[in-house]
């Protein structure tokens, strides 16, 4: 079997079932110790990957959530100066002794995400999640763990890695990231899943649900997908909703949308959306006809 299927399985018996061509790149990835940065939208399973993989390889997970603002205290070290205040007035004291270089020692350093994933004792996936919402600034930074594996601190010398992590990183395209650090990684756009996939994803996550009814969940997510939302519904809705609907008992979808109501909230998450899905909408969604949106009413019209 290539390894690259022997990863593909092992992903999907943590819970994961990726594509080949997933499975592929993210081989080859761990194989030319090189990161990974996943693109796509929110909700097609970029996160859950990196949380797939540290299952399956029984690696520890470190994750480093970007925001705008992310700075280097935040993501990498800080020092501990509470703690080196203490150790010069014991000092001053004569109730210790400590030389002024000591202070700067890795006993002071707080280590934060990054350092954490480059100094353990057991080699880890890091997962630096939504890349594009910090600050461009921030990315200069990560060059050099994205391509060498260590952190240089200045006050300690560099600190490398002697088991590189696995490194995943993700981008919900908010923002284009620089050629920089695109070519430190390698590279892989996550679509959402076909039916097919979608359907095994559920099945596999949501075993107790009647086959009808993922079947029919599932088809109603991807027409819903092609209207004019202004938020996606994701995997994790997905499996969200079929929860919902089994926990309400249903065998599959009923032809009355109202019943649907309660359980609309898994799926859409802003007031715009949740006003344009009224039960007619629902209804032909459910039918298979696809509804047209405004936009496309609207440039029709034009």
């Amino acid at each position: 079997m290539p390894r690259d299927d022997v990863l593909r399985e092992g992903l999907h018996h943590a819970g994961y079932i990726a594509d080949q061509p997933l499975a592929a790149t993210l081989w080859l990835a761990g194989r030319l110790q090189r990161p990974l940065l996943l693109e796509g939208d929110a909700g097609v399973g970029k996160t859950a990957l990196a949380l797939a993989l540290a299952r399956f390889e029984g690696l520890r997970l470190v994750r480093l959530q970007c925001y705008e603002g992310l700075d280097l205290s935040q993501a990498a070290y800080e020092w501990n100066y509470g703690r080196q205040l203490l150790a010069i007035r014991l000092q001053e004291s004569g109730q210790g002794v400590i030389a002024e270089s000591d202070l700067f020692s890795r006993e002071f350093l707080l280590e934060r995400p990054l350092m954490q994933a480059l100094s353990g004792e057991t080699a880890a996936v890091l997962l630096i999640d939504e890349i594009d919402r910090a600050d461009e600034a921030f990315e200069a930074f990560l060059l050099e763990v994205l391509a060498e594996y260590q952190i240089t601190v200045p006050e300690l010398g560099t600190v490398r890695a002697t088991l590189p992590p696995r490194v995943i990183l993700t981008s919900n395209g908010t923002r284009e990231l620089s050629d920089a650090l695109r070519r430190r990684c390698l590279y892989h756009y996550l679509e959402f899943p076909t039916l097919a996939r979608e359907i095994a994803i559920v099945r596999a996550a949501v075993p107790e649900a009647e086959p009808a009814l993922v079947e029919q969940a599932v088809a109603f997510v991807q027409r819903l997908r092609r209207e004019d939302l202004a938020k996606n519904p994701g995997i994790a809705e997905t499996l969200d909703w079929v929860k919902a609907l089994h926990d309400f008992d249903f065998q599959s979808l009923p032809d009355d949308p109202g019943s649907l109501t309660p359980t609309l909230g898994c799926l859409i998450k802003t007031r715009e959306d949740r006003f344009q899905l009224s039960d007619d909408r629902v209804r032909q969604l459910i039918e298979g006809r696809r509804v047209v949106g405004i936009a496309e009413r609207a440039a029709r019209a034009g």
